[in-house]
């Protein structure tokens, strides 16, 4: 069990995604200046599918939507409670080293060409649940500011991740796939964006049509043809030509959009389907990549998506296509396990919260200057 460093500051950092499948927590401690000092502790609480299904209804609008969110959000916080836990018993540490847990919420809505994400959540249970000081909100203020309010983890990814010897990308796939490019120049700015889906649609076709959360390595999507009009059917949305910034989420991408998308396809096998969103989360985390970093030399990938290796080989054969020297690995190459790595940049964020520096990156969000990311929930 790892020791504290006496002179860095612990922060825990909360993150359930777009997946909806649970609860990622890391204990780690940072420097004032925001440098990871280690990693003490991990744990995953995965939702009750009760609460699985009542994250997923709010997705979309519905009768007594307000209780309803209530009632998910304090459900949803006492997961987040044992998640902290857990972490604590895991690291033997008492919740009074620990200076504030950053936490995300559940994203239910993501509006930012409307002025507003909304994120469900109650700050103020958990920190009575912990005792520690939270810092919740992180979206906002950036989209105050005239940013999209995502993707935020590019900032992160640039502190952790950016080398001098190496143009690379970091890719996170979880619901929603995201791109940050780190430049080997530090004097080229950083940028990142969402690049559309990454697991949402294979995710809801399989639940769909086998019963199971996830597609386990590509198994199912290895077994199907794709189908090439339906790929271009679905490459088709308007969103893949929107320059960044832009982000996206449930909102464009559920299962109502790729049903629609169906109805020219009448009787294609539902393993050409699987198959044919593999390769198209897969091409179009390439195109973004090809277009806008050309001169990516690696790729390190995190988030539930870097488990699925058939995908990361789909990934990595489009874009050989363009440059056959580029590298496409998973982040544990650079010492951070993928399923760490998001719920780490919001233990990051509430340490810059913490020490009153900027958490988001203008270049990345389009938001008009540096801001101070989230609100204090004193424990």
């Amino acid at each position: 069990m790892p020791t504290p460093n006496s002179n860095a500051s612990l922060f825990i950092g909360l993150m359930s995604g777009t997946s909806l499948d649970g609860v990622d927590g890391i204990l780690a401690s940072f420097s004032d200046d925001g440098v990871l000092s280690q990693t003490l502790a991990a744990a995953y609480v995965p939702f009750p599918d009760a609460l699985r299904a009542d994250l997923m209804a709010l997705q979309t609008a519905g009768a007594d939507e307000i209780h309803r969110e209530a009632v998910a959000a304090n459900a949803l916080v006492k997961y987040y409670a044992e998640c902290v836990a857990a972490l604590l018993q895991e690291a033997h540490i008492a919740a009074e080293r620990v200076t504030a847990i950053g936490v995300h919420g559940q994203t239910i809505r993501h509006r930012p060409e409307f002025g507003y994400t909304r994120q469900i959540n109650n700050p103020a249970l958990l920190a009575e649940l912990t005792g520690i000081d939270i810092i919740a909100d992180l979206r906002s203020r950036d989209i105050a500011a005239g940013g999209q309010g995502a993707p935020l983890v590019p900032a992160f990814h640039r502190a952790l991740f950016s080398a001098a010897n190496e143009n690379r990308v970091v890719v996170n796939i979880g619901g929603i796939a995201n791109i940050s490019v780190l430049p080997s120049d530090s004097n080229t700015p950083v940028i990142g964006f969402d690049t559309g889906p990454g697991n949402v649609l294979m995710d809801a076709w399989i639940a769909q049509h086998n019963g199971q959360a996830y597609d386990a390595d590509g198994a199912w999507a290895k077994t199907g043809k794709v189908n090439a009009e339906l790929l271009k059917e679905l490459r088709d949305e308007p969103f893949f030509a929107v320059p960044p910034p832009k982000s996206t989420g449930r909102d464009l991408f559920h299962p109502a959009w790729l049903a629609q998308k169906l109805e020219n396809f009448p009787g294609l096998a539902s393993a050409d389907v699987q198959a044919t969103l593999a390769i198209f989360t897969a091409t179009t985390l390439s195109d973004a990549i090809v277009r806008h970093a050309p001169q990516t030399q690696a790729v390190y990938v995190c988030g539930g998506g870097a488990y699925n290796s058939y995908l990361l080989t789909l990934i990595h054969y489009a874009l050989k296509l363009h440059n056959p020297t580029i590298r496409v690995e998973s982040t544990e190459a650079l010492g951070v396990a993928p399923n760490q790595v998001e719920a780490l940049a919001f233990a990051w964020l509430a340490q810059r919260f913490h020490v009153r520096e900027p958490g988001n990156l203008p270049s990345v969000t389009g938001a008009r200057g540096l801001r101070i990311l989230g609100a204090l929930y004193p424990a």
